[in-house]
């Protein structure tokens, strides 16, 4: 049997490497981290499909070595049920901050821990 906090590391570790500028701007590394049925609700309010976000990414912010980078902190996670771990946490971009809540899954084919579902909310000033 597994161990939850390594659920729980295992969900950490792939919220940070969607971070990443280099697994931003590609689209193999990225969908590596996106379950197949993943679904975004963006800070502006916007519904993202897997696709439309795989498309995206490249161009937002983060996107690039030479870029502004997210600052992820205050992370925490619970595992929900086996398999699922929703993480919350908060980011710092250009003076903008926005609280964010990510849930993963660890799909049964194999393909380990991904994304199912993220949302971003601002902070206000």
């Amino acid at each position: 049997m597994k161990h939850a906090s390594n659920d729980v590391n295992e969900a950490v570790a792939g919220e940070l490497r969607l971070m990443d500028p280099r697994v931003r701007a590609s689209r193999s590394l990225a969908g590596e981290l996106l379950d197949p049925e993943f679904v975004e609700v963006g800070a502006s309010g916007r519904r993202w499909t897997r696709e439309e976000m795989l498309a995206a990414l490249p161009d937002m912010a983060c996107g690039s070595e030479e870029g502004p980078r997210y600052r992820p902190s205050d992370i925490t996670g619970a595992v929900l049920a086996p398999g699922v771990v929703h993480l919350t946490y908060e980011t710092s971009l250009d003076g903008r901050r926005a609280r964010r809540s990510s849930l993963w899954r660890d799909r049964s084919d194999g393909t380990g821990w991904r994304m199912y579902y993220h949302q971003a909310t601002p902070v206000p000033q």
